[in-house]
């Protein structure tokens, strides 16, 4: 019975890999560019903040460090096909030639480990956009209705009623923030929104910890809006201001702001 070469499960790892982050990926692929044919250990199409991308990803599961001449390669089919960017995966290294070759170009040497924490970091980034997105909308919602009826229908309370028993503008805050250091990668985040009605855990250590929190609490203030817009209508008091603003306006954005700069610029 013959053995299966280990460049071929090297391969077919990495882009079993890339096919459980959902995108499209096969190898021992030929495509064609402009100039000529090209034979690709691994060409992966995915789609990146709503931009289609095309990588090339040639996986050497060699006994020496990948040369110059390699990049160099990759490089010209780069060019060639089209391609946004390119990888060489190597478990053995570089020689300083190829190093240099890749320098500022859009082909990035590293191992396999190096590939999956950098994928990583993209994916959690796209992630947290989409809650950014969402969190804007309900932003929206909730400063298109005036103070007064924020009061009135639950949405917010006032600072020297303590302890507050909800919030909208303290849990819209807190997620602002979070969300802000999710993107710097600072954990442990804090999720203390100061209210008796809250869902989830107080400290996020973790990406996933984070998401949890995002989805019960995006949840929680949908369904609080939702509510309170229902009794405004019943009561004839529905009367949202409907304005558009940029989203460094927005109350929630411009007190947030000004707590970062107080944070980086202590007096």
């Amino acid at each position: 019975m013959n053995k299966i070469p280990e460049w071929y499960k090297f391969q077919e790892e990495i882009c079993n890999y890339f096919r459980s982050l959902g995108a499209h990926a096969e190898t021992n692929v030929n495509i064609l560019g402009i100039r000529t044919s090209h034979a690709i250990d691994i060409l992966v199409k995915t789609k990146f903040l709503g931009q289609d991308l095309i990588w090339i990803v040639e996986a050497k599961k060699w006994n020496s460090k990948v040369n110059k001449l390699q990049v160099l390669g990759l490089r010209t089919i780069i060019d060639d096909i089209g391609a946004d960017k390119g990888f060489i995966i190597s478990e053995k290294g570089f020689q300083s030639g190829a190093i240099e070759s890749a320098q500022k170009t859009n082909v990035q040497l590293m191992t396999y480990s190096e590939l999956k924490t950098v994928t990583k970091e993209l994916i959690q980034s796209e992630i947290i956009c989409t809650y950014k997105d969402r969190l804007i909308l309900l932003e929206n919602r909730y400063w298109s209705h005036s103070k007064k009826i924020r009061q009135k229908y639950g949405l917010r309370g006032e600072i020297w009623d303590y302890p507050v028993n909800f919030s909208g503008h303290s849990l819209l805050l807190t997620a602002h923030n979070a969300i802000d250091s999710a993107m710097n990668n600072e954990y442990p985040i804090d999720l203390e929104t100061y209210s008796v009605e809250k869902k989830g855990i107080l400290i996020a250590n973790s990406f996933q910890e984070l998401i949890n929190w995002l989805n019960l609490n995006l949840n929680f203030m949908d369904e609080k809006i939702l509510n309170a817009e229902i009794k405004m209508i019943e009561n004839g008091d529905f009367n949202p201001d409907l304005f558009t603003r940029k989203k460094e306006e927005l109350p929630i954005n411009m007190i947030a702001n000004t707590i970062s700069k107080k944070r980086n610029n202590p007096s």
